[in-house]
């Protein structure tokens, strides 16, 4: 007694073909998505021959010359399916890792396209404290209100003199004497942060 097996390579199916509806629209399948469903289906495929050739056996409803061929049938059977699960827990793992690295190749493009739109809004607001320094400070307003809208967002200022001197934050172009370790003695230009990222380092006098 045999029951048939299809023995084509159910990982080997090929990417695009399966579609799933979500909110009304299509969505094509990854690979490992596929691979993930075609071993889930053929782990319950065996599952099936296994419960039917162990009814069999129960039942008794086999001669003594094909009792072992069946429970030999069986016990492969078994160790197919054993190797699918394991193939499924691996695909699954596999498809896990895949979907976080995604998830944080996007988070990083999306933050380095608003780092990106900072930087480029930087100029405008040189320019307001260029106005506001020359007397026009009917600027003043505007300036507040785009720095306030970005500082919600996660901007923050590199402006403090002062300070030790920072490679990472500071630009030195312009340098005096003095004693000690290398200190802020004044900012020349205001440098900003986004959200823990430098978008533009503050451009300093250094003493020390």
């Amino acid at each position: 007694m045999t029951l048939p097996r299809d023995s084509s390579d159910p990982t080997n199916s090929s990417a695009g073909e399966p579609a799933e509806e979500s909110g009304g629209q299509s969505r094509t399948l990854s690979d490992e998505e596929i691979a993930e469903r075609s071993l889930e289906a053929e782990a319950a495929d065996i599952e099936e021959d296994i419960e039917t050739l162990e009814s069999v056996i129960e039942a008794d409803q086999i001669s003594d010359s094909d009792d072992l061929e069946v429970r030999t049938q069986l016990a492969e059977f078994q160790a197919e399916r054993d190797d699918y699960l394991h193939q499924l827990q691996r695909v699954q793992a596999e498809f896990q890792n895949y979907k976080r690295r995604i998830d944080s190749q996007r988070q990083d493009q999306r933050e380095q396209a608003a780092a990106d739109l900072v930087s480029e809004l930087l100029p405008v607001l040189d320019a307001c404290d260029a106005a506001i320094s020359q007397g026009h400070l009917d600027v003043e307003p505007v300036r507040t209100q785009l720095v306030q809208t970005l500082e919600r967002k996660g901007l923050s200022a590199l402006s403090e003199s002062g300070g030790d001197f920072d490679p990472n934050v500071h630009e030195a172009v312009m340098h005096e004497e003095g004693d000690g370790e290398p200190t802020v003695a004044e900012v020349l230009r205001t440098g900003y942060m986004w959200n823990g990222r430098v978008v533009r380092p503050a451009m300093v006098k250094v003493r020390g």
